[in-house]
């Protein structure tokens, strides 16, 4: 189902919907579970026909060939069972399955400002936790509402022929019980999801002090993080005792119900026994059928509580395929192909959100096919911004992005960021090994082709020298490397992909001045007749560029060469002389 589907049907259509490949798993559920009712529905009669008829006929062997059939018929039912408790469950794996990766696709869609917005373990909780019930009610949701529709018709028909009076009498009852449900099911709705938000919230704070756990331990503040966690944790147990307070009422109100209709047949039975209307007989068989009765009126309130769960955790994970990209390819987007490299950016302005204030204001560029061009200024001043809408990870506010003369709009995303090689400040590893998240840079790459990708980056002989080599497992994050071999190996992708144009963002920063010469060595070679943006907050490392672009206040303020910009004796002139005064040794 397309995305625009999911805006426009509701969400039980939606949640059918995802039946529709398994349908023939669907059917042998339903199958299974109509041959259930059948004998639940059958063993009541048979034994009123033995005591009825059979039995003051002496006619035992009938009676005992019937038992022996009823007897197969529970081996039936028994195998039944089996059938509908493991292929069904399967169905809602299969559901739950095709329901993830729909989830995880449409996240792979979404765009950088909306992982800039919600946190990781909420999101988390989204793909496990909300999955998990849902594939619950996937599979016992219409399993268990057609066993007990089926047998509650089914009971109550037969309940007719017996004696009608007591069977609208038992029927009475329902519309109680229906009414009842309706006020529980929406305070149980409610409960429910917000015990998911709350559960999301532990998710995120679980998932944030993991991430951070060396920080915090570095600050000694684990207590504080307990305090934050306890927060989360109190808060999910007020939810979840909210919850099971209005499950309680539920279950407690069905109970008295159900009770005090075994009550209401025997008490009305007996006054009919009285009057000669009805023999003991029937009204043995007409138990068996309240009991018969009471059985599928407990698995639809098992269902509503199971409904409640599922739908809150399908809401939720509808509400996320409904969200919209904030970056989507125009109808027709095109492929960038033969990439020269020239770059524009015409009055380019950009804001993170439409009332904020503006990080790039009527910012105007041309770099030229090849041309390497520096990019420095304070922390904030707009630098990593104006790179990142090169490759379109986010949308001007206004002006144009052009690659080759293109509108970086109307451009396929995929095609556009192929063409572009980012080597970011922050970087990040996968939990692997090392020669997987080199290959990363380019799928289908050979081993040859990694390792000369890793002897360009300067790291190929601290692969060697690790007990397992290229195989070397890197930890969550790349935790068992060092911060400059971790660097190192995100610039070993880079070299891998081989793109036009570079981007890179700090890309040295924590590398130590012997292995910084020696990358910004091979950098120098990458970038011969590749267009090339150098973002850096250490001067020295830019003063090969051809061109040097001082960002800060949302605009370009000063352009030119080392040599010129020092001469203006402006900003970067200020900015250059301050780095060097820091780097002095004191007296």
């Amino acid at each position: 189902m397309t995305q625009q589907q999911m805006k426009q049907r509701g969400m039980l259509y939606i949640f059918a919907s995802y039946y529709k490949p398994h349908w023939k798993l669907f059917a042998l559920d339903m199958a299974c579970a109509l041959v259930i009712c059948v004998i639940d529905l059958t063993f009541p009669l048979v034994s009123r026909m033995s005591m009825q008829q059979l039995l003051p006929a002496q006619a035992y062997r009938a009676f005992f060939v019937v038992m022996a059939l009823m007897a197969a018929a529970y081996v039936l039912k028994g195998g039944m069972y089996f059938i509908v408790t493991y292929w069904g469950h399967l169905l809602g794996v299969h559901i739950e399955a095709d329901i993830r990766a729909d989830l995880f696709s449409h996240m792979q869609r979404l765009s950088f400002s909306f992982y800039d917005k919600n946190r990781t373990g909420q999101l988390m909780s989204r793909v496990t936790g909300d999955l998990f019930e849902i594939s619950e009610l996937a599979h016992h949701g219409p399993e268990d509402f057609f066993i007990s529709t089926v047998t509650i018709v089914g009971a109550f028909c037969v309940m007719l022929t017996i004696r009608w009076e007591l069977a609208l009498i038992v029927f009475a009852v329902i519309p109680l019980f229906v009414l009842f449900t309706a006020i529980q099911r929406k305070r149980m709705a409610e409960a429910s999801r917000e015990v998911k938000v709350k559960l999301a919230g532990i998710n995120g704070e679980v998932e944030s002090s993991i991430s951070g756990m060396r920080t915090a331990k570095a600050f000694a503040n684990e207590t504080a993080e307990i305090r934050k966690f306890e927060v989360s944790n109190d808060a999910f147990r007020g939810a979840k005792r909210g919850y099971y307070r209005a499950m309680a009422i539920y279950q407690s109100g069905m109970e008295f119900a159900m009770g005090i209709l075994s009550v209401l047949v025997i008490a009305a039975g007996g006054v009919f026994i009285m009057r000669g209307g009805m023999d003991y007989i029937d009204l043995i068989t007409f138990s068996l059928y309240v009991t018969t009765f009471i059985t599928p009126i407990r698995k639809l309130s098992n269902f509503v509580e199971q409904f409640m769960q599922g739908m809150a955790g399908f809401k939720r994970f509808v509400e996320l395929m409904r969200t919209d990209p904030a970056v989507e390819d125009a109808p027709g987007a095109k492929e960038l192909t033969d990439v020269k490299g020239q770059i524009d950016l015409d009055d380019v302005t950009f804001r993170y959100d439409a009332a904020g204030p503006a990080v790039l204001s009527h910012v105007s560029l041309h770099v030229a096919p090849g041309e390497t061009v520096a990019v420095v200024g304070p922390s904030g001043g707009g630098k990593s911004t104006l790179c990142q809408l090169i490759p379109r990870f986010y949308d001007v506010s206004g002006g144009a992005v052009r690659i080759d003369g293109q509108d970086v709009r109307t451009l396929c995303q995929s095609s556009l960021r192929r063409n572009i090689g980012i080597v970011q400040q922050d970087v990040f590893l996968f939990a692997g090994t090392i020669y997987e998240n080199i290959a990363y840079g380019r799928p289908g790459a050979t081993r040859e082709e990694i390792e000369e990708a890793a002897r360009k980056a300067e790291i190929y002989d601290d692969i060697q020298s690790m007990p397992n080599g290229f195989d070397t497992y890197v930890g969550e994050r790349g935790v068992m490397l060092s911060g400059g071999q971790k660097q190192r190996i995100s610039i070993a992708r880079i070299f891998l992909k081989n793109p036009p144009v570079l981007i890179l963002d700090e890309a040295t920063s924590a590398l130590d001045a012997v292995t910084e010469a020696a990358i910004q060595r091979s950098f120098d070679a990458l970038s011969k007749g590749r267009t090339t943006l150098i973002i850096a907050h250490r001067l020295s490392t830019i003063r090969s560029a051809g061109r040097i672009l001082v960002v800060n206040e949302a605009r370009i303020l000063e352009e030119g060469t080392h040599a010129e910009l020092m001469d203006r004796g402006g900003a970067y002139a200020a900015l250059y002389q301050a780095q060097q005064m820091a780097g002095r040794p004191r007296s």
